[in-house]
């Protein structure tokens, strides 16, 4: 493989390409992370070393594409397309065709040990289950399509400038990535079932089977009968649910006549990681043993990278938040303490912001970022968009794909995965 021509040797070139061809040639480049001018560059040079032209490719509606290619290749490919009596647009077509087919997709590559993330915060009303399905929504989404991403080291630099404000009020700079196709179960932890409604889900009748009775050592049958799929072709079957059931709020009752509590969410959902590459454990509001549970759940195992799976936190830019999370670190620690384990934070995201209303969320934004471990991973403003997904009970993803929460979210995901 020849080495790509530097900037200052190359030549902008306009022709024409179907535009599914167009769309295939930027989708690849993007998964494989080259620049698509690099991509043009080699399938030309490809093309032209053959010893005849490849199977014609279906030409119709093409229209104008540019690309800057090294100086001097544009005109020896014309000469050749000449020799070989075919038009330039066609030649150009197998040239981008014969790179996609030498250049496959990349595949997903899948942990060795399912990742468990505990989305928590003892206070409610904070956003949990927006966080909750907003990254799982982003972490399932195709990988052979491209989404808006917020570009992250932009978002850290306005976070950690001295104009806070500015985060929400302007929309920052985004990039075209494949989505991250991963397999993703959800799991409503909350007795309240708000994730389980958000999403359109129906949630477990109360005589029936539920998660609160296989931690409690009572199941009634099969967990994964109860699983349920996200379906939009943004997710293609890669994003279930575990709907909730009310009986949760008697959970705690239950625990607490259980043997080695602590891992009863564990031991509930052990079975089920073989088919997920990531669960995300949506909590309720609640520092008591059904939090210690989850806690366990996302402590990292042996063999596991630090990091990979454990706690990540939602708060917003305002006092009481503040409160809370000193509860829940101080209860976590306390689980490590007592247990000897070991549990990540993933960090933190800080939602429902929105810099306008003042010296009160500028200056918590900034106590938020100035704790550093665990840093801030997130920053979700305060829009409408999240709202009118909750009403109409689709996945904010597919309801607002290019809306600044949605944005936020993809983001947010390629923090943690």
């Amino acid at each position: 493989m020849t080495s790509p021509a530097t900037p200052s040797d190359r030549e902008k070139v306009v022709s024409k390409l179907p535009g599914w061809l167009r769309q295939n040639l930027k989708i690849r480049a993007a998964q494989l992370h080259i620049k698509i001018q690099d991509a043009v560059e080699q399938g030309i040079n490809d093309w032209c070393t053959l010893a005849s032209t490849t199977a014609t490719i279906d030409t119709a509606g093409a229209d104008s594409f540019a690309t800057d290619l090294p100086a001097g290749q544009w005109d020896d490919f014309k000469r050749i397309t000449t020799d070989r009596r075919v038009s330039l647009i066609q030649g150009l077509a197998q040239s981008v065709q014969l790179w996609l087919d030498s250049n496959p997709a990349p595949h997903i590559e899948r942990p060795l040990i399912t990742r468990r993330v505990v989305v928590c915060n003892q206070k409610g009303g904070v956003g949990k289950t927006a966080i909750t399905a907003g990254a799982g929504e982003a972490l399932a989404e195709d990988p052979a399509q491209l989404y808006p991403v917020r570009i992250a080291k932009q978002l850290a630099a306005a976070i950690e400038g001295s104009d806070s404000a500015a985060v929400s009020d302007n929309p920052l700079d985004t990039e075209d990535l494949p989505g991250l196709g991963l397999r993703v179960l959800l799991v409503d932890f909350d007795p309240q079932c708000h994730l389980t409604n958000q999403l359109g889900a129906t949630p477990l009748a109360m005589d029936g089977d539920s998660l609160t009775n296989h931690m409690a050592g009572s199941p009634k049958g099969d967990l994964r009968d109860l699983i349920v799929s996200i379906e939009d072709e943004s997710f293609n079957g890669r994003l279930h649910l575990l709907p909730a059931c009310n009986d949760a709020f008697l959970l705690d009752v239950r625990l607490s006549a259980v043997r080695a509590r602590e891992a009863a969410l564990e031991r509930a959902l052990e079975p089920l990681e073989g088919d997920y590459d990531v669960i995300l454990v949506d909590c309720p509001p609640s520092l008591g043993l059904s939090m210690d549970a989850a806690a366990y759940y996302g402590r990292r195992r042996d063999a596991e990278k630090p990091g990979q799976s454990g706690a990540l936190i939602v708060v917003q830019a305002e006092d009481s938040s503040a409160d809370a999370y000193e509860l829940l670190t101080n209860q976590i620690d306390d689980l490590r303490n007592d247990l000897k384990i070991e549990i990540d934070y993933l960090g933190i995201v800080v939602n429902l912001y929105d810099g306008r209303r003042g010296y009160i969320a500028t200056s918590s934004l900034q106590g938020w970022v100035d704790i550093k471990d665990p840093r801030v991973v997130g920053l979700i403003g305060d829009l409408k968009e999240q709202k009118e997904a909750v009403r109409v009970k689709k996945p904010l993803l597919s309801y607002a794909p290019k809306s600044q929460q949605a944005i936020g979210m993809r983001a947010l995901a390629r923090e943690i995965s």
